[in-house]
């Protein structure tokens, strides 16, 4: 990849496509009408947001996290033939956390 800077609190995602197999075992593949937030990579993250007093607020999400984000976030981009997403933080709407 090339080097991708965010700025800001913006937050690059990397999109991953997920299936989802019903109960009968059919696969509905990422493109099938489904209204749910979208699951990504996180690949790089920027410095932050300003507070009104001119404090930098560091980001907390990091770098290599899997989070969903809203369908309709964000600037959709493509680098080197991969396709990612430019979010502002307040659009990430979870972190996924590996049991265990």
């Amino acid at each position: 990849m090339s080097n991708l800077i965010p700025l800001n609190d913006r937050v690059a995602i990397k999109k991953v496509t997920v299936e989802t197999t019903t109960a009968g075992g059919i696969i509905l593949p990422e493109n099938a009408k489904q209204e749910k937030p979208l699951q990504g990579e996180v690949v790089a993250v920027g410095p932050g947001a300003y507070s009104e007093k001119g404090e930098l607020i560091p980001m907390r999400v990091p770098v290599g996290a899997q989070v969903f984000f809203g369908k309709f976030s964000g600037t959709e981009i493509k680098i080197d033939g991969v396709d990612y997403i430019l979010v502002a933080e307040k659009d990430v709407l979870a972190i996924i956390q590996e049991e265990g």
